[in-house]
């Protein structure tokens, strides 16, 4: 039976897709109470906290978490830099910049680097698990249906050349059009449901 997620009278089902030993999969939820080892943060370069994804995560984690980010400075776009938890259940928050859409080829370059640039965070800290927003898609102006592809290709490249790294790859999607992408995506790449 499918493991179903529910959100305004809508059923959703999680779907998978096995990478050798790394399980990536795409589920709708909210970012801020994963149990994984790492979640990620769509940040801003001043990693300031802002709306969004990078509020939740902010508000959620505590102050120790934006204390952190202010010894830390900046970060630049394309990517990204470790805190600890805070008080959410992940131990760590990888806060990764992307693009601000402009249509140019560079922004696909960029928005795959802060991908490519959290996953190294992670492995840097022996994070096994980690869950990813849709980075750049929310504020930031990078249309979901181009991002997704990045997104899923550059993770599928990392966990193909480091088969070691991660167990779990999981994007989780706030809102069941980004979900509905995503599953499309995972779905053209031979995916199953949960």
């Amino acid at each position: 039976m499918a493991r179903l997620l529910a959100r305004d009278d809508n059923i959703m089902p999680a779907i998978t897709l096995n990478i050798g030993n790394t399980r990536l999969a795409a589920e709708r939820g909210d970012i801020t109470r994963e149990r994984v080892a790492a979640i990620v943060n769509a940040a801003n370069v001043g990693l300031r906290g802002g709306g969004g994804v990078d509020g939740a995560i902010h508000h959620a984690g505590g102050p120790s978490i934006t204390a952190e980010c202010r010894k830390i400075g900046r970060c630049p776009t394309g990517k990204a830099v470790i805190t600890g938890g805070g008080k959410l259940r992940a131990q760590w928050v990888i806060h990764a910049v992307g693009p601000i859409y402009s249509g140019l080829p560079s922004d696909a370059a960029e928005l795959g680097s802060a991908y490519r640039e959290s996953l190294l965070r992670a492995s840097e800290v022996g994070a096994r698990s980690i869950a990813f927003p849709s980075i750049s898609t929310g504020a930031y102006g990078y249309p979901i249906k181009q991002a997704a592809p990045i997104a899923l290709d550059t993770v599928t490249e990392f966990a193909q050349a480091n088969p070691a790294a991660f167990e779990l790859i999981r994007f989780v999607l706030f809102s069941d059009a980004d979900y509905s992408v995503y599953f499309a995506e995972f779905t053209r790449r031979g995916a199953r449901r949960e």
